[in-house]
């Protein structure tokens, strides 16, 4: 008998469903579980669609469609149907990004449409964490103040910039970018050293959901790289993640970032996976 499939947009009623699918996968899935949890299926609310593949009139894989795409736990035949419908719809995101077999699938189906890409980071080994880490925190490493938003506005700009290859302040003026650094500065998720009104080390919990936590835009001011800021810095906003967040801190790295890998798993960090992006 042949299997019946179809893919749509979820209706809000299909919360229930759509998480069990994402909270299989707590790691893997913890940026979308964590805007799923806070703002549900309503494509206005959480700022893109969530599409779904169904076999037999079953939920069997998800695919978030916003401003990036995230197959999420795609199987081969919900990647070519997303594909079909992702062609169908025309490219909007500025990223495609998750897991890396089914990243890579979506990418090989989209790209005689939707290419070439300005850059693809094939391998980005993704890290897990339960364990206090192995290094000493750095104790001056503290939460961002709401009144420090001017402090580290330019540190987070720079580490963008650094690391997308394009300034977030283009476009709209960074307007959204600042509002998203307001946002977890304001939820006690921005972390940092700071001296004499600079930040030498910073990192965010970007994403945190009651099962796991996603550690984000670590970065280092050049002038002091190389002398243990990240390792100790990465230490101490890891126990506070623990103790505050999740029972799982995550990240994911460039493979070709060796000193960054290095560090994080001095720290205590260990490979659960791989993720792969495709920027546009």
């Amino acid at each position: 008998m042949l299997t019946q499939t179809t893919t749509r947009v979820l209706e809000p009623s299909e919360l229930g469903a759509a998480l069990a699918i994402l909270e299989s996968e707590p790691v893997a899935n913890a940026f979308v579980t964590a805007r799923v949890q806070v703002a549900g299926l309503d494509p206005w609310r959480l700022g893109g669609e969530m599409w779904g593949w169904y076999a037999d009139g079953r939920l069997r894989s998800l695919c978030y469609a916003g401003a990036n795409l995230v197959p999420i736990c795609a199987t081969p035949e919900a990647v070519r149907a997303f594909a079909d419908r992702a062609r169908r719809t025309g490219r909007r995101c500025s990223s495609i990004v998750g897991p890396a077999g089914p990243t890579a699938a979506l990418w090989r189906l989209l790209e005689p449409n939707w290419g070439p890409a300005r850059e693809v980071r094939a391998h980005q080994p993704l890290m897990a964490t339960e364990e206090l880490p192995a290094v000493a925190p750095d104790h001056f490493v503290r939460r961002i103040r709401k009144d420090e938003l001017d402090v580290i506005m330019p540190a987070c700009v720079a580490m963008f910039t650094e690391e997308v290859g394009v300034s977030p302040l283009a476009g709209d003026g960074g307007l959204l970018y600042q509002a998203r650094v307001a946002e977890l500065v304001g939820s006690g998720r921005s972390f940092a050293r700071i001296e004499d009104g600079r930040v030498l080390f910073k990192a965010e919990i970007g994403a945190a959901t009651p099962q796991a936590c996603q550690i984000q835009g670590v970065w280092v001011d050049p002038e002091f790289r190389g002398r243990g800021l990240s390792e100790s810095g990465m230490a101490a906003v890891v126990r506070y993640a623990l103790a505050d967040v999740a029972p799982i801190v995550s990240l994911y790295v460039n493979d070709y970032n060796t000193p960054a890998r290095a560090a994080y798993r001095r720290v205590g960090f260990h490979e659960v996976g791989a993720f792969m992006s495709v920027l546009f």
